[in-house]
């Protein structure tokens, strides 16, 4: 069984830098899909409230026998909840459908520029983390400029920011600032919903190594320093997808992914999107 390796946060919490997503996954179809990435060896589940299967989440958790300590659990706080109180209270109904006393990271999941809420949102989670209810505190999709406002009203640097990044769409200046303020870079869409999985950089890698290029992209992430959270339904992709842990893609090889940047989003701009 394959065990991710962890990247240490800034708060000293560690994060599987191999985690399982659940975005796009019924809630009824939550908890066979969350129960098949547990089995291969997944300890990291990524939900937000907006999803509609934290319930979901629940009971593969509740299945599995694991430890609830072993188990690094996010979730995010959707943009009709942000404000203070509305993210409080967003919190506690995400905490009930997930069944557990605290989440391991918590994040707010988009800047939703024109609500202007995202700094009351965060007073939120300083409160949530002051009392131990959430172990690391993150913002999701925000861009530079949110994250310099951040900081010019709170002492309290996020954890993480989880944004779109892929081989299509690298975003340099945003992982560059993470490294300034000692932030993890948290990929979604990991795998641009397959659009670079026919690229010939990294066609030719996955030949060279016996892998498919999706392993070939999820390892890439890895030695990026990225924490990397893909999705799938099917049990075997789930298997396939944590199965990257025997194979290093060479200098040359990681070159040839860098230079597939062309500024393709898959998802909203995060300076339009509300």
């Amino acid at each position: 069984m394959a065990s991710a390796p962890t990247v240490k946060l800034n708060n000293g919490v560690e994060i599987p830098q191999l985690g399982f997503g659940v975005y796009q996954i019924p809630d009824d179809e939550t908890a066979a899909a969350v129960g098949s990435a547990l089995e291969a060896g997944y300890r990291s589940i990524d939900t937000a409230a907006i999803y509609g299967n934290e319930v979901g989440v629940s009971r593969a958790v509740a299945a599995s026998g694991l430890a609830r300590e072993d188990l690094f659990i996010t979730t995010k706080v959707w943009n009709a909840d942000q404000g203070y109180d509305a993210t409080l209270r967003a919190f506690d109904a995400s905490l009930a459908k997930l069944g557990t006393d605290y989440v391991d990271l918590y994040l707010v999941h988009w800047p939703a520029p024109a609500r202007d809420l995202y700094l009351d949102t965060w007073r939120a989670l300083e409160k949530l983390a002051a009392e131990g209810r959430i172990r690391a505190a993150g913002v999701s999709n925000f861009l530079p400029a949110h994250l310099r406002r951040l900081a010019e009203h709170s002492s309290l640097v996020p954890a993480v920011n989880q944004i779109e990044l892929h081989p299509g769409l690298q975003q340099a200046e945003l992982r560059a600032l993470h490294a300034e303020q000692g932030i993890a870079t948290e990929a979604w869409s990991p795998l641009a919903q397959g659009a670079v999985l026919g690229d010939d950089a990294i066609v030719s890698a996955a030949a060279r190594h016996g892998k498919s290029p999706a392993q070939v992209v999820i390892r890439w992430h890895l030695q990026l320093g990225n924490v990397v959270i893909p999705k799938s339904a099917t049990p075997e992709r789930i298997r396939e997808n944590i199965d990257v842990l025997d194979f290093t893609l060479s200098d040359e090889e990681m070159a040839a992914i860098a230079a597939l940047d062309r500024g393709l989003r898959t998802g909203p701009d995060p300076d339009a999107f509300n």
